[in-house]
C-alpha cells in the first residue's frame, strides 16, 4: 500500500499507467468483453466494477489534451446515441477529472479495434453491458 494511491491501482497497474507515453490508449472494459482475446497486454482487476476502476485511473492518468476527442465509450448496439445508466457513470466520473473533455460514443466497428491495438486492456467485473471506455494519456506539464 501507498499514500494517496487509491488500492485498486495494484502494482501491475501502476508499472503499465507509468510505461505508457503520450497518445498511447488504455481501455477499461466489461467482464463481458473478450479481453484475452482482444489485448496487447492485459491487466485483470476481477472483482471490481468499471467506475472505481475508471475512478482510480484518472486520479492518475493525465488525458491527453492535444487532440479534441481523448475520451470514448462504447455504444448500446448500433444507437451512438443512447445512454444506459452506465454511461451516463462514465460521463460523470470522466467529468469530475476531465471536465473539459467530452466523452466521445464509438460504435462497435470503430470501438473494437481501437481496443485491440490500444496500450493495455483492464478487465473488470462490470456486469453491466457496453461498459467499456478507452482513454489517450496525454502529458503532465513541468
Amino acid at each position: 500500500m501507498l499514500k494517496g494511491l487509491n488500492p485498486l491501482l495494484s502494482p501491475e497497474l501502476l508499472f503499465t499507467l507509468r510505461a505508457m507515453g503520450h497518445g498511447d490508449e488504455l481501455a477499461i472494459v466489461d467482464g463481458n468483453y473478450p479481453g484475452l482475446e482482444h489485448a496487447r497486454r492485459l491487466v485483470r482487476l476481477d472483482g471490481h466494477h468499471l467506475i472505481p476502476v475508471l475512478d482510480a485511473v484518472l486520479s492518475v492518468l493525465p488525458i491527453d489534451d492535444f487532440v479534441p476527442e481523448a475520451i470514448f465509450r462504447s455504444t448500446v448496439g448500433k444507437d451512438r446515441d443512447a445512454l444506459d445508466p452506465v454511461h451516463e457513470d462514465i460521463i460523470a466520473c470522466c467529468g469530475r477529472h476531465e471536465p473539459k473533455q467530452p466523452v466521445v460514443p464509438l460504435l462497435g466497428p470503430d470501438f473494437y479495434p481501437r481496443v485491440k491495438a490500444a496500450h493495455t486492456v483492464i478487465q473488470t467485473s462490470e456486469p453491466r453491458l457496453y461498459a467499456n471506455v478507452i482513454l489517450k494519456k496525454g502529458v503532465i506539464y513541468p
